[in-house]
């Protein structure tokens, strides 16, 4: 069974940088079918898609969020990360990482973080 652990900041404060880290269990990052990917949720709005990084190391960003998101990995402890730049109240939201399988369904994800960006 697939399971994936996030942890990250519950709150910053606005400039600053959003660092996260999916650790990856019963399966390995770095198997091909697979991309390994970050999702957001602000409150009352639909999933953003933010980015992604496949099994052989591709890397894929959200268009509006690429000038300030970082995605890497970690393959001896099996994580991946996020980082997000020059954070504002706009980016306050429900964080998680998620598996994207070769159907492309999201089909294992992490319990969610919680981050509020305030002063």
């Amino acid at each position: 069974q697939v399971q994936l652990q996030e942890s990250g900041p519950g709150l910053v404060k606005p400039s600053q940088t959003l660092s996260f880290t999916c650790t990856v269990s019963g399966g390995s990052i770095t198997t091909n079918n697979y991309c390994w990917t970050w999702i957001r949720q602000p409150p009352g709005k639909g999933l953003e898609w933010i980015a992604s990084i496949k099994g052989i190391g591709s890397t894929y960003y959200s268009p509006s969020l690429k000038r300030r998101t970082s995605i890497s990995r970690d393959t001896s402890k099996n994580q991946f990360t996020l980082q997000l730049n020059s954070v504002t109240p706009e980016d306050t939201a429900v964080y998680y990482c998620a598996r994207r399988n070769g159907d492309f369904v999201l089909d294992y994800w992490g319990q969610g973080t919680q981050v509020t960006v305030s002063s």
